[in-house]
């Protein structure tokens, strides 16, 4: 059995170079003739095929040029059938000798699916009522040299659809979809925020301090200054400077990098939003978050009513606001407030079988709890208030409550969408929180963040009260085109090299 299957797996890669080597042969043989299609440099295209299927009526007979990937072809003697595929779609074509010519039909008849050609024709509808454009010309712009994945299967290799984006979006058209919503979803983003008032903005990419976030970055060193910098993890620092400098609401959308791992939910390399609102709060933050998911949710998808696997996410009704320490006493019954320190806290995590390190305090292992215990329950839109102060370097205290913060994650199918705080604008207890954090860095947290001495600097000259978010635009697409995997919303998402190879 196994050698009947080597013999099969030979003779395929054997039939593949021939196909490979005829056309490579075809596309010498135009060249010769002088019909070389990689010298064609442009063609006027003036339909796509949904925009003639949809106005039909009024563009019967009309002429109309089309270009696009030659995805099928039937050849009938004197006449045949090609499917064109553009940006909108496919639509078919109806080639004849005595319309196009003796010689180009020849020559049409030796094109391969794959091949891009422009067809111009008038449109019209076939006996079996299909919309059709009838070509007098068609242009082979370029001979494609691969073969394309057999089409009633399309790519389904998922290691293979990802390292090679572009055939994943020629053969499955669901793709093509989900990358023109990631599009769209971005720009009403931008349409709502510029509605409200804001700015968008550009910040640095290379970086001397990699702080905003609790994460590893990578490090590169930048020849020209021979200096050791770092790939931003986060915009925080930088866009709060601008608070400090006047600009009262502004946003970036960019990329940010994290050297951790890779699963469904995280890729290292990643397009974060953010924004500050001066003289506002996290309320006022929660506020806007729920209004934009809400209008982008209309804007882009026509509903607000979500399918996301097996549930739907109501994205119309206002979303649910429950402190982290309430959370937790929902889902295990404990009530942190009433626990009195961290040698108690560690009792209790020992109790439940949640793994701590030695370093974690009281508000650590509070939000192990939520982790463990609570995360997976956040289906429907959830803000999740209030956390420790011990996980918040940057947030503002509450001033009722010191050692929780003015903070919020918003939760939807059981993964945090975005994370905000009332930004922390006192100076004297923004560098100890910072000392907090080169402690824990000397103790061992690789994520943790170093002291900015300018952004201090910044702070001392005075930052007004400001709301701030972050949002992840990757599980935002996921959660509106029901995507299962981040990979599935990232057009070319980190791999492993082949042989170093990408």
């Amino acid at each position: 059995m196994a050698n009947t299957q080597n013999q099969q797996n030979v003779q395929q890669e054997q039939d593949i170079k021939q196909l490979l080597k005829v056309r490579r042969e075809k596309l010498a043989a135009l060249q010769e003739a002088g019909k070389d299609p990689f010298l064609i440099t442009k063609f006027d295209v003036t339909h796509h095929s949904q925009e003639i299927k949809d106005n039909f009526d009024t563009l019967e007979g009309s002429k109309v040029s089309i270009a696009g990937r030659v995805m099928s072809k039937r050849v009938m003697g004197k006449a045949s059938f090609c499917n064109v595929q553009d940006l909108q779609g496919n639509i078919q074509s109806y080639v004849a000798r005595d319309s196009i010519g003796e010689e180009p039909y020849a020559d049409f008849k030796k094109y391969d699916v794959g091949d891009i050609v422009g067809i111009e024709g008038e449109v019209f509808k076939t006996k079996t009522g299909e919309i059709s454009v009838h070509a007098s010309k068609v242009t082979l712009m370029s001979k494609s040299l691969q073969i394309l994945p057999e089409k009633y299967h399309g790519l389904v290799n998922t290691d293979i659809r990802y390292r090679q984006r572009y055939t994943d979006l020629i053969m499955n058209e669901e793709v093509k979809k989900t990358f023109v919503m990631r599009s769209k979803i971005i720009s009403s983003i931008r349409r709502y925020l510029d509605g409200q008032g804001f700015l968008e903005v550009e910040t640095p990419i290379l970086v001397s301090n990699a702080g905003g976030a609790a994460a590893r970055p990578f490090e590169t060193h930048y020849n020209a200054l021979d200096e050791d910098v770092k790939l931003r993890i986060s915009l925080e620092l930088y866009l709060k400077r601008l608070i400090v400098g006047g600009m009262e609401r502004v946003y970036e959308i960019g990329r940010v990098f994290r050297n951790e791992g890779l699963d469904t939910r995280h890729n290292p390399e990643f397009t974060l939003m953010e924004l500050y609102q001066a003289y506002t709060d996290y309320n006022g933050m929660m506020d806007l978050t729920e209004n934009m998911f809400r209008h982008v949710a209309k804007e882009v998808c026509g509903t607000t009513t979500i399918p996301y696997g097996d549930v739907e996410i109501d994205l119309g009704k206002p979303f649910e606001r429950i402190t982290m320490v309430e959370a937790v006493k929902k889902y295990t019954g404990i009530d942190f407030d009433a626990v009195p320190d961290t040698a108690a806290a560690k009792k209790l995590a020992d109790e439940k079988e949640v793994h701590y390190e030695d370093r974690h305090t009281k508000g650590d292992i509070i939000n192990l709890f939520f982790e463990e215990f609570v995360e997976e329950h956040l289906v429907q839109p959830t803000f999740v208030m209030d956390h420790p102060v011990e996980i918040s370097p940057l947030t503002k205290r509450k001033p009722d409550k010191p050692e929780y913060v003015e903070r919020f994650e918003l939760f939807i199918t059981a993964r945090e969408m975005c994370n905000a705080y009332s930004e922390l604008n006192d100076p004297i207890d923004q560098r100890e929180r910072f000392k907090a954090q080169e402690a824990a860095l000397a103790a061992g947290d690789e994520e943790a963040n170093t002291t900015d001495e300018d952004f201090m600097n910044a702070l001392e000259i005075g930052m007004p009260p400001t709301g701030g978010i972050g949002y992840g635009i990757d599980r935002l697409v996921m959660l509106l085109t029901n995507s299962p995997a981040i990979r599935d919303v990232l057009l070319f998402p980190t791999m492993k090299s082949l042989g170093g190879k990408d």
